[in-house]
């Protein structure tokens, strides 16, 4: 058999340039990289670069994105931006992500100019030895590298351990702009959390998902505290603060190499029995 060939941070940073057709209306292409399905992360991620290119100039704050239902990756998504406030410093923009009839996800999202310190502090980071201490691994995306602190194999189901998971987390891209590297901040940011919310459970891994148990992201929220790159290496530190009802939370904080917080993420998901369907 042919192996398949594997997406790469070029097709990433292909499907985040949007087509424009006509005002706040963008067309654009998906990318298989969760199977047959749209993913989340890049319904979120496309977002972003529509919320951008509608704001005169404010940046991403926050994002906080529902979804649905699934969509096909092997047709075009439309987004379709609404301004709902704009001002002079803050701005609220809602973006409706749709193939055909069907309307896949909605986010709202926040922007604002640029301001100096007031005041200033964020977290610390967790001691995890920077990202040369945490075992190189497969990925799915040739030009992302995604290293596990104390390698934990969240698809194991006999692996018993706190809900909590870190990782180190690089793109293979010189861009920098704002928009671009939040969008591959969120397409590394919404994978984990079910994992990490299996972890407790014994006999209970994300090797049964979509077998024996249907999971699914819910809601995703990210807050943008300050500017990174994508490319320079970030470590995600997440723990799910509840599980229960066929439902889990998780927070996650994002640091720098040097320690910098600049993101959070919250996530409601689903894990429940499987029924037949999507799940949704």
């Amino acid at each position: 058999m042919t192996e398949a060939v594997r997406p790469t941070v070029d097709d990433v940073l292909r499907v985040l340039r949007l087509e424009k057709d006509g005002d706040g209306r963008y067309v654009g292409q998906c990318l298989a990289t969760e199977g047959p399905v749209v993913a989340g992360a890049q319904m979120i991620a496309q977002a972003i670069v529509a919320a951008t290119a509608e704001a005169g100039g404010k940046r991403v704050t926050s994002i906080s994105s529902n979804f649905a239902r699934t969509g096909r990756a092997d047709s075009p998504v439309t987004l379709e931006v609404e301004r709902f406030h704009e001002g002079r410093s803050l701005a609220s923009i809602t973006v409706t992500v749709s193939q055909g009839d069907r309307k896949l996800a909605r986010s709202l999202v926040l922007l604002g100019a640029d301001e100096g310190d007031v005041i200033r502090h964020d977290a610390e980071p967790p001691a995890t030895g920077g990202p040369d201490a945490a075992p190189e691994q497969d990925s799915y995306l040739t030009g992302h590298e995604q290293r596990t602190v104390g390698a934990v194999d969240v698809f194991d189901p006999a692996l018993v351990g706190p809900p909590e998971l870190q990782y180190w987390s690089r793109w293979a891209t010189e861009r920098t702009e704002r928009d671009v590297s939040q969008a591959l901040l969120t397409w590394a940011s919404t994978n984990s959390f079910i994992g990490a919310a299996m972890r407790p459970h014994e006999g209970v891994g994300l090797k049964r998902a979509h077998r024996d148990l249907s999971t699914g992201v819910l809601s995703h929220t990210l807050y943008f505290h300050d500017d990174f790159s994508a490319g320079e290496w970030l470590l995600y530190s997440l723990r799910s603060t509840f599980t229960g009802g066929g439902r889990a939370f998780g927070v996650g904080e994002i640091f720098t190499e040097d320690g910098r917080l600049v993101a959070t993420a919250t996530q409601e998901s689903m894990i429940r029995p499987m029924t037949g369907g999507s799940g949704l």
